[in-house]
Order: C-alpha cells, then sequence, then structure tokens
C-alpha cells in the first residue's frame, strides 16, 4: 500500500473505483479518532480501494472515529464530521477533500452529508449488537429466527464481552430464560436445566455433541439455545432443549487482540485472538485463540489453572467451496468441590468459604478436539455440507466427598473418597444437502441430512472408600473445625479398585425437513428423523467382568417435528409447534439383564416473536407444555425395592420471555423471566406430585448498558431466582435470591489500535446464594460473595 504521507501536497486524485461501487458497497470499518491523514489512509486499506490522496488542509486535522460497517461515501462522511471539511465524487470518479470556500467562490462545492447507520456482520470483532436475527441450531439452515416456529435463544459475544463471562455458564444462565444449572459430579463437568428437565451432561459444538465437558468461551462467537425436543435433527438428548455454541470464524480482515483480566482472588486471564489472510488473494484464513486461566476462590482451598489453545484454517479457493479444520487443546488442574452440605431442610449458611474436601487430591482433564468441515454452493439455491468431529477427554479423579448431611451432632460430617481414571471418547459426522426451489406458489427450504454418533467411556479403576464403611482412611470431617492433609493417602493408594462402569452410544439417523412459505407471511415447517440406535451402560465386580457383560441395546425409532407460524407484518410473528423427542438411556435392569426402554417426550408450545428498530431489539413469549416419559420408578409387581421399571412421567409447563437488543443507539439490554411449573406426575416410590430439583418457579434477569459517550459505557443488572428444591424427594430446599452486578468501560484510540479499560463487580450487595444442589448428594453450591474482574484489552 501507497503511503498518504509523503502525497500529502499533491492534487486530489481519483479512489480507483466507480461511484457506484463506493456508495453502494459496505465495508467492515474500525478507525478510531486519529490524524486525519492517517485515517484516510486506513479507510483506503480497509476498503481495498486505491489510495486516497488529498491535499494540505488535512494536517493537523483529527478524524472522527468509524466503527460499523458503512460504504466509503458513508465512512467519508463520519471521518470529516468536525473539521469542517468537506469532499464529493467527482464525474471522473475521484473525491475531492478541500477547505470551505470563501464566499463567492464558484468553485465552492455543496455540503454533502450522508445519514448511515452502524451495520455488522455477525462475526464482527467490533459488533456491539446484544441481537441476532439468524441462528442456525434450530432448523441447521440460517433461517431468521423470525421465521422459524420455535423459541431460539442467542448470546453473542457482545453481551459476553459486557458481562466479562469468563465461564460459560455465567454466559447461559444469566441471559436465557428458563435455565439453572445442574450439578453431577463437583463441577468436573457443566450442564444446564431447561424448561425443567437436565440437559444430560451433554452440550454443543457447531452442531456435535460434547459429553461431559468443560468449556473456554476464548472462541466462542456465540451461545444459541434451542428450547424443546431437538431430536429430530441432533438425535437422542434431553427433551428441555440443546445449548449450542458456534466457534469463531477465520476473517479475511485481519484483527488481532490481546486481553489480560485479573480480579479478586488472584484471578489471571490471558487470553488471544487473531485471525486474517495468510495469501494475496484471500484464499488461505486462519484464527488462532488461546487462554491461560489461574486463581484460586472464595472457596478455601479451592484453585484452577487452565490452558486452552483452538487453532483454525480456512480455505475458499471461490465463492462455491469452502473448508474449514479447527483443532482444539485444552488442561485443566482443579479441586472436586460439592459445596457446602445440608443440616436439615436447608444447606447451612455463613459458611460459603467451607471447602468439605482436601488439597492432596489433585483431579485433572486433558481434552483433544478435531473438526472439519466442507461445503460446497451448486449455486445460489442448492448446497452441500459434511462436517466431522473428534473429541477425546481423559480424567483422572480424585478427592473427597460428603456420604450424607451433617450428622446429629451438628458438626461431624462422613466423607467417601473417589481415585481412578476415565477415558471418554466421541465421533460425529453428518451430511446435509439443502435447497430452495418453488412448486405451485409455495416456496420450499428443504434440508435432507443423515448423521452418526458414537460415544464410548471407560472407567476401568476406580476406587471408593470410606471411614463410615469400614476403611481406615480418616474421611470424616469436622465442619466447625476443618483440617486438611488429614486423610491416609498410603491407605487410600492401597485398596484395589471396586467401582467399573462403561457406557456406549452408536447411533446412525437421517432426517428431513422443509419450510414452506405462501404469501411471504405463512411458514410451515415440517419434519422427521428415522434412528437406529445402540446403546447401553453396566458395571460389575472387576474390569474384565464389566467388558464381558457389557451388552447393547438397539432401537428404531421415527420423532417427528411440525411447526407452523404466520407473520402478518415484518415485526410481529406468532407461532405453533408440536414436537416429539427419543431421549436418554435408562441404564440396565438389574431383574431381566435387558436395558430399560429410551426415555421419550412430546411438546406442545405457542408464542410470538417481534423485531423492533431495524431489527435491533427482539423479543419473544412462549408458553409450553413438555411431558417426559418412560422414567425409572419402582416395580411394585417384584418384592425386591430395588427392582424398578420405566412407567413413570415428569411434566414441565411454563411462560418465557427473553428481550434483548438496542433500545435507541446508546442504550441496550437484556431481559428475561420464566414462570416454571415441573413436577413428577407419574411414579410409584412416593415421588409423584413432587416439584424436580434446582427449578424454581420464578426466574428473571435484567442487565443493561449505556453509551454514555464514544469512549466510556456503564452497565448494570442482577438476577433473581426463587427458591428451588434441592433434591427428587423435596426433602431440603435452596432459598430465593436477589443478585446485582455492574460494570464500567472506557476506550482509548492509540493509533490504529484501541484499548479497553473495563472493570466488572459481581454481587454488589454481598449476599449469600446458593446456585444449586448436586444431584445425587445432600450439598448445594455457593455463589460468590462480593467480587470484581479487571480488563485491559487491546484490539488492533
Amino acid at each position: 500500500m501507497l503511503s498518504l504521507r509523503p502525497l500529502l501536497l499533491a492534487t486530489p486524485l481519483l479512489i480507483g473505483s466507480s461511484v457506484g461501487i463506493a456508495e453502494e458497497k459496505n465495508f467492515a470499518i474500525h478507525i478510531p479518532a486519529q490524524p486525519l491523514p492517517a485515517a484516510l489512509e486506513s479507510l483506503a486499506e480497509q476498503t481495498g480501494l486505491k489510495p486516497f490522496l488529498v491535499n494540505e488542509v488535512a494536517k493537523g486535522k483529527i478524524s472522527h472515529p468509524v466503527n460499523g460497517r458503512y460504504s466509503a461515501h458513508q465512512a467519508l462522511t463520519i471521518l470529516l464530521q468536525g473539521t469542517g471539511l468537506s469532499y464529493s465524487f467527482s464525474s471522473m470518479d475521484s473525491v475531492v477533500i478541500k477547505a470551505p470556500e470563501q464566499e463567492g467562490d464558484a468553485s465552492t462545492l455543496p455540503a454533502v452529508k450522508v445519514i448511515g447507520k452502524a451495520q455488522y456482520d455477525a462475526d464482527d470483532p467490533y459488533n456491539v449488537n446484544y441481537n441476532r436475527p439468524n441462528a442456525s441450531t434450530a432448523t441447521k439452515t440460517d433461517l431468521p429466527i423470525m421465521q422459524t416456529p420455535v423459541s431460539i435463544q442467542v448470546v453473542p459475544k457482545s453481551v459476553m464481552n459486557d458481562q466479562q463471562s469468563i465461564r460459560f455458564e455465567d454466559a447461559v444462565i444469566n441471559n436465557v430464560s428458563g435455565i439453572q444449572r445442574s450439578y453431577g459430579t463437583a463441577d468436573m463437568y457443566e450442564s444446564f436445566i431447561v424448561r425443567g428437565f437436565s440437559s444430560g451432561e451433554n452440550n454443543y459444538r457447531n452442531g456435535f455433541r460434547r459429553s461431559m465437558g468443560k468449556f473456554d468461551v476464548s472462541n466462542m462467537e456465540q451461545i444459541e439455545v434451542l428450547k424443546g425436543p431437538a431430536a429430530v435433527l441432533y438425535g437422542r438428548l434431553e427433551p428441555g432443549g440443546m445449548i449450542n455454541y458456534v466457534t469463531k470464524k477465520a476473517l479475511d480482515v485481519p484483527y488481532y487482540s490481546l486481553q489480560q483480566q485479573f480480579g479478586s482472588y488472584s484471578e489471571f486471564r490471558t487470553s488471544v485472538d487473531a485471525t486474517g489472510p495468510l495469501d494475496r488473494d484471500k484464499t488461505l484464513l486462519y484464527r488462532f485463540n488461546g487462554a491461560f486461566d489461574t486463581g484460586n476462590s472464595y472457596r478455601d482451598i479451592v484453585e484452577h489453572e487452565r490452558i486452552f489453545i483452538a487453532p483454525k484454517l480456512t480455505w475458499r479457493p471461490s465463492d462455491r467451496f469452502e473448508a474449514n479444520f479447527e483443532l482444539e487443546k485444552r488442561h485443566d488442574n482443579y479441586m472436586d468441590d460439592y459445596g457446602v452440605p445440608v443440616s436439615g431442610n436447608r444447606p447451612i449458611s455463613g459458611r460459603r468459604t467451607l471447602f468439605t474436601g482436601d488439597p492432596a487430591f489433585r483431579p485433572s482433564q486433558d481434552n483433544t478436539l478435531v473438526y472439519a468441515d466442507w461445503s460446497f454452493k451448486f449455486n445460489d439455491d442448492w448446497a452441500i455440507r459434511h462436517k466431522f468431529q473428534w473429541d477425546e477427554t481423559d480424567i483422572v479423579f480424585g478427592g473427597p466427598g460428603p456420604n450424607d448431611r451433617v450428622n446429629g451432632d451438628g458438626r461431624t460430617l462422613g466423607r467417601w473418597v473417589i481415585t481412578g481414571t476415565a477415558n471418554r471418547r466421541s465421533y460425529g459426522t453428518s451430511l446435509d444437502l439443502s435447497g430452495k426451489f418453488d412448486t405451485f406458489g409455495m416456496k420450499h427450504n428443504m434440508l435432507v441430512g443423515g448423521d452418526w454418533f458414537f460415544f464410548n467411556q471407560d472407567m476401568p479403576d476406580n476406587m471408593f472408600a470410606s471411614s463410615d464403611w469400614g476403611d481406615p482412611i480418616n474421611s470424616n470431617f469436622d465442619i466447625n473445625n476443618p483440617r486438611y492433609d488429614t486423610i491416609d493417602l498410603a491407605a487410600v493408594r492401597s485398596i484395589a479398585p471396586n467401582w467399573f462402569w462403561r457406557s456406549r452410544d452408536d447411533w446412525y439417523g437421517v432426517y428431513f425437513q422443509d419450510q414452506i412459505t405462501l404469501w411471504d407471511k405463512l411458514h410451515i415447517m415440517g419434519g422427521g428423523r428415522y434412528d437406529m440406535a445402540g446403546y447401553g451402560g453396566f458395571g460389575d465386580t472387576s474390569w474384565e467382568a464389566t467388558q464381558a457383560g457389557f451388552a447393547m441395546q438397539h432401537e428404531n425409532k421415527f420423532t417427528p417435528r411440525v411447526g407452523i407460524l404466520y407473520q402478518p407484518w415484518e415485526w410481529l410473528s406468532v407461532y405453533g409447534n408440536y414436537v416429539e423427542s427419543f431421549g436418554s438411556n435408562n441404564g440396565r435392569n438389574a431383574l431381566t439383564g435387558g436395558t430399560f426402554q429410551p426415555q421419550t417426550a412430546e411438546q406442545y408450545e405457542i408464542g410470538f416473536k417481534t423485531e423492533f428498530f431495524d431489527q435491533r431489539l427482539s423479543t419473544s413469549l412462549a408458553y409450553y407444555h413438555l411431558t417426559k416419559d418412560k422414567l425409572l420408578t419402582a416395580d411394585l409387581s417384584t418384592p425386591d425395592p430395588q427392582d424398578q421399571i420405566a412407567i413413570g412421567e415428569a411434566r414441565s409447563q411454563g411462560i418465557e420471555v427473553d428481550i434483548k437488543g438496542r433500545i435507541t443507539d446508546d442504550f441496550s439490554l437484556v431481559s428475561t423471566y420464566a414462570y416454571t411449573d415441573a413436577r413428577v406426575t407419574k411414579d410409584a416410590g412416593g415421588l409423584e406430585g413432587k416439584r424436580l430439583l434446582n427449578v424454581p418457579e420464578h426466574q428473571a434477569s435484567l442487565w443493561g448498558t449505556y453509551q454514555f459517550t464514544e469512549q466510556f459505557k456503564v452497565g448494570l443488572g442482577g438476577v433473581v431466582v426463587g427458591k428451588r428444591e434441592g433434591d427428587s424427594g423435596n426433602s431440603f430446599q435452596l432459598p430465593g435470591y436477589a443478585r446485582l452486578d455492574a460494570m464500567a468501560a472506557y476506550v482509548i484510540s492509540l493509533g490504529k489500535t484501541r484499548l479497553t479499560a473495563q472493570v466488572n463487580v459481581y454481587n454488589l450487595l454481598d449476599k449469600e446464594y446458593f446456585t444449586g444442589s448436586t444431584s445425587w448428594l445432600p450439598t448445594a453450591n455457593v455463589g460468590a460473595p462480593l467480587s470484581a474482574l479487571g480488563s485491559l484489552k487491546l484490539e488492533y
């Protein structure tokens, strides 16, 4: 690129592009306030046009910042604001930038004023919009949300950036209605409750299932939450909904970011983001995201360390073909933390720092993920796409957990100890053909495809031991006089493995979907899936016996989905749907030796969606009735109280409201509300009528930011969660709570770079609260007290 500075004294010259192109084509432009000649040079670089040549009147002038998607015409207008200079496009396709002429000068050009608004690409790193009009999770096509007859919510990275959500769960729970955290084995994996039902320890990445994982937000572009059963396109999963995060794309415009975060309890996190083309023709692109995260906790003894890298390559030799390759490597050191124990019908209070584990045990996870896809557009209407993912995690278990509630003396607690390893690996692939065509006045958006998914978990050498069970390991604990490093590690290691498990999922599925549009207002969606699924889970007294006794159960099932949406005006859509689901494995029947039938579900839903202010603000309201069948319950036909039968049922129904976007150019917000009535409706073991655990009847959130100036932004928000049942028998409860958070950020322009200084404060009122209870233990996880997280982020 030819430098402008030596040419400032030259006469005005042409841009090198036609007036029509300059005025009509929009570019992603990011130029901080700086000396005008440098700003014009940057504009030339970012638009891909030939260099501007300007006269010396530009000397000493400071440009106005430009951040958004504009034509060159619009960007010039913004750049020159407040400089007193004007410009025009001549018949020779040139741009003249000059000072105001003296009165009476015949050559004076009239003032040119163009009003344009910022229009961002969805994957633009500078995109500040809270709303996203499109999402692919619900349909596997990039259909506008306003035309999709299901409930789909999107959390973009702009919201995560403002809230400094460095944990995946915070980004989801704080910004989507009707979601709570589900806890299984301490904090070993991230799982959620959606519409009253646990997600079953499964989340999705770019449409592929990830089982029992921990995730880093550094390479996430946005999070998409599909409410209700999603088995039609994705196979067997829980009926409440699916949470799918979309990774960042490699861009053809260079972008670099270095962020340093530091906060309470020695939190220290460094993350990098770099992307751009690797060749002159921009056919080969790259992106690299990485993070190093370490710190302690408000919980005694608890600490963590993470190393995460995610390189990506994109090959785009033409506008019809694209291939992507991604690699992820993650290493986690952490401590199993089950929260605080329960005493009576409540978690113990005033003890949010109490850790009941032991620092001698150091669990870890090592994950490797490989992802690849390619797509080819036959023409503007038809395309084919193939995707593949390999995901493997090696886990080292280690640590104590409580046997039960606090003993009758009000201070002692029995604990068990677990050690061992596990390997989890999965493979998945899918092939989709999509196309658009018209028949008899109906517009079709068709998808046909198939997928295969394999998951295997081996736990060959786990050991459980407890002083309460007669093992000489000194595992008891006094909550009033906590002492650590007291467990006899030598005795623990001398105990032979005594718990073994193998589980496997292996299924093939074929599916179809057609989205029919009539009169540009009525949208009808119909589809179905046929699954050929194999699954099984088994444990025995030794690893050899477990391997020998393991068996797969096979089942084929068709699941339909239908929906209808009417859009009388562009800003309003009214919809309804009916969906069935093929659910998770119920485990093995100890009486017959076979496997129980899988769970199934069906949902009815109606609602409406709106979009205002040129798609900047969206709202949605949904009422749903969701039933989950074939839950395990006591088999009263046999004398053994341990025998079970799959005839149980649970029902969840409720109302959900989500509002997100920009009210004005300066005011953005996210607001949610959910009323959830989730309870057991059929059970032979005494649970009928009980509420489902960890599901509040009412919950809401509100987050808003205001941009006072181009540089200064503040934000304030909070969450309100009602009382929740702590276990399936409703024998103890977690009290409701309210939490208040705030932020402030200031942007400083440093030449072509910008530096953002930001601070977020969480739980401003320092309220004690519980985020959820463990699904199989009487414990409750404690929310963080008053804390802060600062950030310095340099972008170029």
